[in-house]
C-alpha cells in the first residue's frame, strides 16, 4: 500500500508556510482582502444594516474630514461638507466598481464635493470683518508653525488640482496610485503636478526669506 503523503513529516511545511506567510504580506493580497472586505460592508449598507452604515463612516470619517478640513481651511465647513460626502457615498453605493477599493472612491467624492463648495464660496460676498485685526495664537509665533503657515499660504495660491495632489501624497500619504484614482488621471500626470506645486512652494518660501528652514518640513 502506498504510504499517504504527509507534509508534517517532511520538510515541505516550512516551504508552504513561508510561501503563503509571504503572499500574505504582498500588497496585492492585503489589497485584494480589503475589497473583498468592502464589498461584504457595502452588501451590508445596502441591505439596511445600521451597524454597517455606523462602520463604514467610522472607518472613513477621519480621512474625509482630513481631506475637508485642509482644502476648505475652516473647521465648521469641512464638518458640514463630510457630512454631504457621507450621504453622497450612502446613495451612490450602488456605482462603486467592487473590484477596486472603497477608500479612494470615498475620497474621490469628498474632493469632488469640496470643489463645489469652493465653488460656491468664490460666488459669495466676503465677510466684512478684517481678520487680520484678530491677535495670533502663541503657538503660531513659533518658526516650525510660521513654517508652516507659509506653505499653506503657498498652497492657497496654487492651481486647485495641485493643492489637492500636495494634501493626498504630504499629508495623506497616498500612494500616487490611488490620487490618480480620485483625480482621474495618469499616475504620471499626478507626478507632474506633484513636481510643478513643489516648485511653487520652494519659490514661495524663497520669496519669503524662508528657504534654509526648509530642512524641517518635508515637501520633497
Amino acid at each position: 500500500m502506498t504510504p499517504a503523503l504527509s507534509l508534517h513529516n517532511s520538510g515541505e511545511t516550512t516551504g508552504i508556510t513561508t510561501l503563503v506567510q509571504s503572499l500574505q504580506a504582498s500588497p496585492m493580497w492585503q489589497a485584494s482582502c480589503d475589497v473583498a472586505a468592502d464589498r461584504i460592508l457595502v452588501r451590508r449598507c445596502q441591505r439596511g444594516d445600521e451597524a454597517a452604515t455606523v462602520e463604514l463612516v467610522e472607518r472613513f470619517q477621519r480621512d474625509v474630514y482630513g481631506v475637508c478640513l485642509r482644502l476648505l481651511a475652516d473647521p465648521h465647513e469641512a464638518e458640514d461638507v463630510a457630512q454631504e460626502v457621507f450621504l453622497r457615498v450612502f446613495r451612490s453605493l450602488g456605482s462603486w466598481d467592487g473590484e477596486r477599493p472603497l477608500r479612494p472612491w470615498i475620497m474621490a467624492i469628498a474632493v469632488n464635493r469640496c470643489r463645489t463648495f469652493l465653488g460656491k464660496r468664490q460666488r459669495r460676498p466676503r465677510p466684512t470683518e478684517d481678520l487680520s485685526e484678530q491677535p495670533a495664537r502663541a503657538d503660531e509665533a513659533q518658526p516650525h508653525n510660521e513654517l508652516l503657515s507659509e506653505i499653506r499660504l503657498a498652497l492657497a495660491g496654487v492651481r486647485p488640482e495641485f493643492q489637492e495632489v500636495f494634501v493626498l501624497f504630504h499629508e495623506q500619504g497616498w500612494p500616487y496610485e490611488w490620487i490618480a484614482q480620485v483625480m482621474d488621471r495618469p499616475v504620471g500626470t499626478i507626478k507632474t503636478w506633484l513636481h510643478r506645486v513643489r516648485l511653487q512652494v520652494l519659490d514661495h518660501l524663497r520669496s519669503r526669506g524662508m528657504l534654509h528652514e526648509v530642512t524641517d518640513v518635508d515637501v520633497r
